[in-house]
C-alpha cells in the first residue's frame, strides 16, 4: 500500500496535564506524514475514542498522546481490541515506564544503575524528611516533570505546603536521592541506542522542569554531550538495555543523571512516549543520525504494528 492510500490517525490531545504538549507534538507529526504523502487525520481525544476510530477506520494510529490514559498502556489496549496497528510502545511497557517504580526495578533486574528511592504517600512526603536531604519528591505516574520537589541540604523541612497544594494526599509519591552534576538523555530507535544530549536549563530553572522543557530558551541542548567516551557508551548500553528490559518498542528516551566529581550515573526513568515538538529531544537527536524530522516520523509510522 503506497503513502497515498494509508490512512493515519494521528490520536492528540486528551485530558492529561500534558494536553497542550501532546497538541503540538501532534500537529508537527500529523503535517510531516502529511508532506510524506499519507492521508492524516487528527484526533483530539475524548471518551468516547473507541467510536470515533470505528467510523474513521484508519491503517494506522500514530500515538501523540502524553500522560496518562495516553502513555500508560490504557488507549494501547483499546487499539489493541479495535486491532489498529499503532506507534511507541505496547500496553505492558507503556504501563511499565509509566509508573517510575515498577521501571526502576524492571531496569535494576539487569544492571542498569537507579537511584535509591522509596515509596510514600503525598501527605507523607509533606511532612517530614523520609530521607536525608538532598532529595527529589516526584509523583510516581506523571511525566513532563510535572510537581518535582528538590529538597536541598540545607532545608530542615520539605516544602510540605507546595507539596500538598499540588495533589491529593493519598497520592502516591517517590522520595528519591538526588544526584548533582548533569542532565543526560539518550534515544533509542529500534534496536539502536543514538547520540546523548547533555540538557543545561536556563534562567531560573534549577532542574529540567516543564518549563524548561517546552518553553524557547527554556533550556540548552548539547549534542553531543560533552561527557568522556567510556561514559558515553555506557549510557548507551543502559539505554538499550532499559528499552529491551520493559519491552519498549519503536522509540523511546531514557534520562539520566551523572555526577563527573563522584562518577555517580543513575537513570532516572524511560519516556515511551517521547515529545516531537520544536523544542523536542528526540528528533534533535534523530537528526544528528541522519534523519530529518519528516523522516523519523515516517520511520515510527512504517514500525506500527498490534501485539507490541
Amino acid at each position: 500500500m503506497s503513502n497515498e492510500q494509508r490512512h493515519v490517525a494521528v490520536l492528540l490531545g486528551g485530558w492529561s496535564l500534558e494536553r497542550e504538549v501532546s497538541l503540538a507534538s501532534g500537529e508537527a507529526c500529523a503535517k510531516a506524514l502529511e508532506e510524506a504523502g499519507y492521508r492524516v487525520t487528527k484526533v483530539d481525544v475524548t471518551r468516547d475514542l473507541a467510536a470515533t476510530l470505528k467510523a474513521l477506520s484508519p491503517d494506522v494510529c500514530f500515538n501523540a498522546l502524553h500522560g496518562p490514559f495516553g502513555e500508560d498502556g490504557c488507549v494501547q489496549g483499546l487499539l489493541e481490541i479495535l486491532e489498529i496497528p499503532y506507534t511507541h510502545s505496547g500496553v505492558l511497557a507503556s504501563s511499565l515506564a509509566m509508573d517510575k517504580n515498577l521501571a526502576k526495578k524492571m531496569m535494576a533486574a539487569v544492571g542498569v544503575p537507579v537511584a535509591l528511592s522509596k515509596i510514600a504517600r503525598r501527605g507523607e512526603t509533606a511532612l517530614g524528611h523520609l530521607m536525608p536531604p538532598p532529595y527529589v519528591v516526584k509523583p510516581v505516574a506523571d511525566g513532563s516533570s510535572f510537581g518535582i520537589y528538590i529538597v536541598g541540604p540545607e532545608m530542615k523541612a520539605p516544602p510540605g505546603d507546595k507539596i500538598l497544594s499540588d495533589g491529593d494526599e493519598d497520592d502516591p509519591m517517590m522520595v528519591e536521592e538526588y544526584v548533582a552534576g548533569l542532565e543526560l538523555t539518550c534515544a533509542v530507535m529500534g534496536d539502536r541506542a543514538l547520540d546523548i544530549i547533555e540538557i543545561r536549563p536556563e534562567g531560573s530553572h534549577d532542574f529540567y522542569d516543564y518549563e524548561a522543557k517546552y518553553a524557547e530558551g527554556g533550556s540548552q541542548h548539547i549534542l553531543p554531550a560533552e561527557i568522556s567516551s567510556n561514559i558515553y557508551q555506557l549510557i548507551q548500553k543502559y539505554s538499550l538495555e532499559a528499552h529491551n528490559a520493559l519491552g519498549c518498542r519503536g522509540v523511546s528516551r531514557a534520562d539520566f543523571r551523572y555526577d563527573p566529581e563522584t562518577e555517580t550515573l543513575v537513570c532516572l526513568e524511560i519516556n515511551t512516549q517521547p515529545g516531537m515538538t520544536a523544542t523536542s529531544l528526540v528528533p534533535e537527536i534523530a537528526e544528528r543520525a541522519g534523519y530529518s524530522f519528516n523522516e523519523l516520523v515516517r520511520w515510527i509510522v512504517e514500525d506500527a504494528s498490534c501485539n507490541r
